[in-house]
């Protein structure tokens, strides 16, 4: 086991034997990184969240709380996974002669409670809603909903609703652009625009 420089692993965290870790990783509590696992530079997994057996995890990438990322996974550099996202990793339960988990594209972002299938491919800076199930592949740069989730556009046409940035452009997200440090955070409460009471 190797664990870089700068990690900060917190209370009832397991990280087993044969797992590599790059410098400034993070996790939350209660965090399980089983073994054969080779995670990136400054990473960060949050609460509650298992990496099981045998995945790669690129730099950068944020893994939220509650997430299953199951074995045979690869999540390449600045991939973001919501809280409550699940993976599979075999096309026919308890088979592990096909098993292969996801793949997840360079700076591809997976919305909360999203369910992806084994061998699934999210292309590069793809965006995956809330709630869906991703049964097939997703292009790069596609925006996908729904169960099963089907392509609903493109991540260059989204806007924000309170008209503070450009969430995409070409194809890369605001967090990943020069303009996110000279924009400044609406203070709290925010109201979104068009929403009533119910």
């Amino acid at each position: 086991m190797r664990i870089g420089d700068g990690a900060r692993i917190r209370s009832g965290s397991v990280v087993y034997a044969s797992v590599e870790v790059g410098n400034g990783f993070e996790s939350g509590h209660g965090v399980i990184i089983r073994e054969e696992n080779r995670i990136g530079h400054d990473c960060s997994i949050w609460n509650h969240t298992t990496v099981d057996y045998g995945c790669v995890i690129g730099d950068r990438v944020r893994i939220h709380c509650n997430v299953y990322v199951a074995q045979y996974t690869v999540l390449e550099n600045d991939v973001f996974l919501a809280p409550g996202v699940a993976m599979a990793n075999d096309p026919h339960p308890i088979c592990a002669k096909c098993m292969q988990g996801p793949t997840i594209k360079a700076g591809a972002r997976v919305g909360v409670g999203v369910t992806i299938l084994s061998h699934v491919i999210i292309g590069e800076n793809a965006l995956i809603g809330a709630g869906s199930v991703v049964t097939k592949n997703v292009p790069p740069r596609a925006v996908v909903m729904g169960s099963p989730a089907r392509v609903v556009g493109d991540v260059d046409s989204l806007e924000c609703p309170f008209g503070l940035v450009k969430p995409y452009q070409d194809g890369l997200d605001v967090l990943r652009r020069p303009e996110w440090k000279t924009v400044a955070a609406l203070s709290r409460p925010i109201e979104w625009p068009g929403r009533s009471d119910r």
